[in-house]
């Protein structure tokens, strides 16, 4: 496509050119979550700004990493993992907040997604509704040991994308209100442990691109133990999933290094 950055060596949205960014990057939708993200790296500097993507480059054991915020989304995600790659990155670790599903998935709990279900629109302008959208093993793996070697309480499994967060919440308002209520209890009934908006959209990318991804997440709170009349605890606080995300990273760098020697 045309660059059309004032620096053509930028690219158009996240404005950042390569060079600037590491092999690995966490990406948070919330902009504010990337200095807390970014505090956990050694000499850390801030490098753009540019409407919802904020990013930010230091190190963790002497290897550059990066963080940049994708906002709420497929579509905004799906944009920022395609312009890091131009800049050089190949592993990515989307951290953020979820909504639990199955009944002992509680707020203040982690969950890490082995996959997506598609039912959001940006990854069907990548591949067709038959292709799963399933995470990088080797990422799911670091998630995994991070959480467990931290004594997190976590799942794993598949979560539901979508695009309308109030088509999950008021589900019973929307003229396809058949349509939404009915897939929900589809999900629920295979198991989907969570919902959330951005997995599908980069697992199908990051498939696309050749490039590692997999996702971890915040449980805030659960709306089918709250339906049910169930102890609902709400959580805000994303330290685990973000110490989570930055001890995969590690993992992950110390795995690359040994593969190349």
């Amino acid at each position: 496509m045309i660059n059309y950055s004032v620096d053509q060596s930028k690219q158009y949205h996240i404005q950042v050119a390569a060079g600037e960014v590491g092999r690995y990057v966490i990406m948070p939708g919330d902009p504010k979550r990337c200095v807390k993200i970014a505090e956990y790296f050694d000499d850390s500097r801030f490098i753009a700004d540019n409407r919802e993507f904020v990013t930010y480059t230091g190190s963790l054991d002497g290897v550059p990493v990066s963080v940049t915020s994708t906002g709420i989304g497929g579509p905004s995600s799906a944009i920022a993992m395609e312009e890091l790659v131009k800049c050089g990155a190949d592993t990515f670790i989307r951290i953020g907040t979820c909504g639990g599903m199955q009944l002992d998935v509680m707020g203040g709990d982690l969950v890490i997604a082995s996959g997506a279900v598609r039912m959001e629109g940006t990854s069907k302008e990548y591949a067709p509704v038959e292709y799963p959208a399933v995470a990088d093993l080797d990422v799911v793996n670091a998630l995994v040991a991070a959480a467990k070697k931290e004594k997190y309480n976590y799942h794993v499994g598949v979560v539901e994308c979508k695009d309308s967060f109030y088509g999950q919440h008021s589900p019973e308002i929307k003229p396809v209100s058949y349509d939404l209520l009915n897939k929900w209890q589809a999900w629920l009934r295979m198991g989907c442990l969570a919902s959330e908006m951005e997995s599908a959209a980069l697992f199908i990318v990051a498939q696309f691109l050749r490039v590692r991804c997999g996702s971890v997440f915040l449980v805030m709170a659960n709306q089918e133990r709250a339906a049910k009349g169930m102890d609902n605890p709400v959580a805000h606080d994303t330290d685990e999933a973000i110490r989570t995300a930055v001890e995969a990273v590690r993992a992950l760098i110390k795995q690359d290094q040994e593969k190349r020697k």
